[in-house]
């Protein structure tokens, strides 16, 4: 498990670099220069002398590799320099934003957990009987949402006229429950049914037949031994999605108010805020990195068979 977990990380390093590559030369290939944006942000007009401090201040006037290196070095640190816009540092905006969009994904997180696990079981127990089909519907449904159209009927519902929660802020819990949901929905359907899929699949296997000859409980063949291998299919597809989670809050995040990363990326990209959309890009390549780097390891976890062949 020690040597496994230490190849993943060490196939990290790799990745970084690409990324590293990615981050630096994509806000280059952008439409528009970084002097140019860096000029409008700060409200001085366009002139060629303008554009040559800029360059200069900026230090797009020396050799790429150069400014490469110095990229790098400085993201190591996490020093990503300072907003075009607001002349904060960019490490302070992006992790004050990261924060609040962990607080909404794990919010969605545990109530995906919550529902699709129980939903799951007990849709594969009672397979193609009334609860079974209830579970498809509200699956069906639930998979047929999009959050830019049911966040808005949550509020009309609870906001505007049961009036129990409010419409936008983050002043209290209450303010995390619409756009938590918002979120979890689409990915409670999908869990469910992938869960539910997965036990049935399992369910007819020959260990579960000498369990039931050696007259352990079906309860406990289900929660301990079933459940175990079923979940497999259903972390690795967390371990992606967490990720897609994470970087498609932007919906969410300006339709409930949230000051998260979605909301953070989608300005900076509108006002072309170079430094805070290299950033974005590095932290969330590390969030996708990490999160399945955790997934491959519950997965080696609660399989037998790799940990033989590791």
């Amino acid at each position: 498990m020690f040597r496994y977990a230490m190849k993943r990380i060490l196939l990290l390093v790799p990745i970084l670099f690409l990324v590293s590559i990615f981050a630096f030369g994509l806000v280059r290939l952008m439409p528009g220069s970084a002097e140019m944006a860096y000029l409008q942000a700060a409200g001085i007009p366009p002139s060629d002398a303008a554009l040559e401090n800029a360059s200069e201040e900026l230090g797009l006037d020396r050799p790429i590799y150069i400014q490469y290196a110095e990229w790098v070095g400085n993201a190591i640190h996490l020093n990503f320099g300072k907003s075009y816009i607001n002349k904060k540092e960019v490490k302070e905006e992006i992790l004050g934003a990261f924060k609040n969009t962990m607080q909404l994904a794990g919010c969605a997180t545990l109530i995906i957990l919550v529902l699709s696990v129980p939903m799951g079981i007990l849709s594969a127990v009672r397979a193609n009987k009334e609860l079974d089909n209830i579970n498809r519907v509200l699956a069906f449904l639930g998979s047929s949402m999009p959050s830019f159209w049911l966040g808005p009927l949550l509020v009309q519902l609870f906001c505007l006229k049961l009036k129990w929660l409010p419409v936008q802020g983050m002043n209290d819990w209450k303010n995390l429950v619409l756009p938590s949901v918002t979120m979890a929905v689409l990915y409670i359907a999908t869990y469910s049914r992938s869960l539910r899929n997965s036990l049935l699949e399992n369910i007819n296997k020959r260990f579960v037949m000498y369990s039931r000859a050696r007259g352990i409980s079906e309860r406990k063949i289900i929660t301990h031994h079933v459940l175990r291998t079923s979940l497999i299919p259903s972390v690795t597809t967390f371990g992606v999605n967490f990720g897609h989670m994470m970087a498609g809050t932007a919906i969410v995040e300006i339709l409930f108010s949230w000051p998260g990363l979605g909301r953070l990326c989608v300005s900076s990209v509108s006002s072309r805020d170079f430094p805070m959309i290299q950033g974005y890009i590095v932290l969330m390549a590390v969030v996708f990195i990490i999160v399945n780097l955790i997934t491959d390891l519950i997965t080696v976890a609660l399989d037998p068979r790799m940990r033989e062949s590791l």
